[in-house]
């Protein structure tokens, strides 16, 4: 009876397993580019936060030291005002390993132009305002 019963069953054609396949590659190519913008637009946004964290990094070093506009504030002085141990503390660089380097007090901090450059099709100008681009 057992012989029986493995002989009724079937297994899959070639033609059905392709046709499975092809699904699943054009179901993949359909949604890995999604998965790579939402990425880059998710470190785009980590870059003007940290621009942000650092304008006011500076502001705050600015008013315990007595610093006037136009002052340079080295990175090892405004990192000191970050939360210890985060990325941006330990490094002073952005997600893709560019340094924000020194920074002067009333100025805002500026998109680095390589970061900018990676960015740039899924974050134009307008998303790094008021930020903007330079170094």
């Amino acid at each position: 009876m057992l012989n029986k019963l493995n002989k009724r069953r079937g297994g899959f054609t070639l033609v059905e397993i392709m046709i499975v396949v092809a699904i699943i590659a054009l179901l993949a190519a359909i949604a890995v580019p999604g998965f790579l913008r939402a990425r880059k637009r998710s470190q785009a946004s980590r870059v003007v936060n940290d621009l942000r964290l650092i304008d006011s990094a500076v502001d705050q070093y600015a008013i315990e030291n007595n610093r006037t506009s136009g002052s340079t504030v080295a990175t090892a002085a405004w990192t000191n005002y970050l939360k210890v141990n985060s990325a941006l503390y330990n490094t002073g660089k952005d997600v893709f390993g560019n340094a924000y380097g020194a920074q002067t007090v009333d100025t805002l901090p500026k998109v680095n132009m390589d970061t900018f450059a990676t960015l740039s099709d899924v974050a134009g100008t307008d998303f790094f305002s008021p930020y903007g681009i330079g170094q």
